[in-house]
């Protein structure tokens, strides 16, 4: 699939068929990944691929009560609308996590150590359209509670829970979502 075909065509899907993703595809997915470019190349990824039903329940409960307590915290009732129950039926979720000591130069700058964030986040990206050219849907993932997901899976104390993205064959197409005009979101300074 042509580069820029997979970027204007690629959706978020949370409604997936029932069916596994061969190993293969999910070792596709996650090289594109690797790919991404890092702050000194550092690749400050880490992946945790979940296929087992109970992780997959703990991580869906663990959603429900960050969604449970962001409604709360934040007035926002339209989020109660947004279900993460697909958290359970997902084909295979991969953990994406970021190592804060591989961000580069600037963990001297006076906000500390986020270009570990922005490299990860690049992999999930390039993830996002590998599975994408591959014929999967995904989703991008962040209503969790890091310390809590960390507990769960026995992630290090340097690493960081970043996203789950969610892999499976779409069981329909996404609806294509709005994008503001590139005008409105630019400045050209000459």
């Amino acid at each position: 699939m042509e580069l820029f075909t997979a970027i204007n065509q690629r959706q978020s899907c949370r409604n997936f068929l029932e069916e596994d993703i061969e190993k293969v595809m999910i070792e596709k997915i996650i090289e594109a990944g690797i790919m991404a470019p890092s702050p000194l190349n550092t690749q400050p990824w880490d992946f945790i691929v979940i296929t087992s039903n109970s992780v997959k329940e703990q991580l869906c409960n663990g959603a429900e009560k960050c969604k449970e307590k962001a409604i709360e915290t934040s007035g926002w009732k339209w989020l109660e609308k947004y279900s993460v129950q697909f958290l359970k039926t997902t084909p295979v979720i991969i953990v994406v996590t970021g190592d804060k000591t591989k961000s580069g130069v600037d963990i001297f700058n006076e906000d500390g150590p986020l270009a570990y964030q922005h490299a990860c986040a690049a992999a999930i990206q390039n993830m996002l359209l590998a599975s994408h050219a591959l014929g999967f849907g995904s989703v991008w993932f962040t209503l969790f509670d890091k310390e809590s997901v960390k507990e769960l899976l026995n992630i290090d104390d340097n690493k960081v829970p970043l996203a789950f993205v969610c892999l499976g064959k779409p069981a329909k197409k996404s609806a294509k979502t709005a994008r503001k005009p590139m005008a409105k979101k630019t400045l050209f300074i000459d």
